[in-house]
């Protein structure tokens, strides 16, 4: 039986402009395989934060196959494409998008309202989610009370909660310094080392790459093996 979690073949996504079509991936293949970490790097306008949306289910290829855990994601229709993105995929971003009148704890909560769980266990999955990332004692802070760091834990945390299969991450420490970079960073390698979450994470930053398993550049829509090997 393959471990191949991610297969994508012959990708290509087109977007009209104007009267202009411009092409930003290009005949592209991909596997991922089940917990692998992956870093993504490459100039802006290469392709990477499309490839990522692809991976997401946020957005289709103009042609070829994606195919994630064995499902056709290019064959769904857009609400099967969201049921499946909401139980298969937790995204973090450079910019946290906490909601700022919730505590860290029901933010954390989010994903699980679109679940059948009760009240109580929504608490005890976000309880346990915070836990992982070291914020337990934060659970009633706003996050206006919480440290750039702190509040990238509680996004991570709130990624995590329902579970996923993926964890996409775009730019998770641009927006920090290198110190706290590190922390999350070493933070995403135990949540692939220990918990076995597969990750795909776009970044600019060479040293941010080091601590992924391996590196894919990506250039002009394509993906260059042998800068990467």
């Amino acid at each position: 039986m393959s471990d191949d979690l991610v297969i994508l073949k012959d990708i290509s996504r087109t977007y009209q402009k104007g009267k202009e079509k411009v092409e930003v991936l290009h005949k592209l293949d991909l596997t991922i395989e089940q917990g692998d970490f992956l870093a993504l790097m490459g100039p802006s306008g290469s392709g990477k934060t499309t490839l990522l949306n692809l991976l997401g289910g946020l957005d289709r290829p103009t042609s070829g196959s994606v195919e994630i855990g064995g499902e056709a994601l290019h064959k769904m229709s857009s609400g099967a494409l969201s049921k499946w993105r909401a139980r298969h995929v937790g995204f973090i971003f450079q910019f946290y998008n906490l909601l700022p009148v919730l505590t860290a704890q029901k933010n954390v909560e989010l994903p699980l309202l679109l679940t059948r769980l009760s009240g109580k266990e929504r608490a005890k999955r976000a309880a346990t989610a915070l836990s992982i990332v070291g914020l337990e004692d934060r659970a009633k802070h706003y996050p206006r009370e919480l440290s750039g760091g702190q509040e990238q834990r509680v996004a991570i945390a709130r990624a995590i909660v329902s579970d996923p299969t993926l964890l996409l991450c775009d730019e998770p420490t641009g927006d920090l310094d290198r110190e706290t970079a590190n922390e999350i960073l070493e933070l995403l390698q135990a949540l692939n080392r220990d918990h076995g979450k597969t990750i795909v994470m776009v970044t600019h930053d060479a040293q941010a790459a080091e601590y992924a398993r391996r590196t894919l550049f990506m250039d002009k829509g394509t993906l260059n093996m042998e800068a990467a090997a």
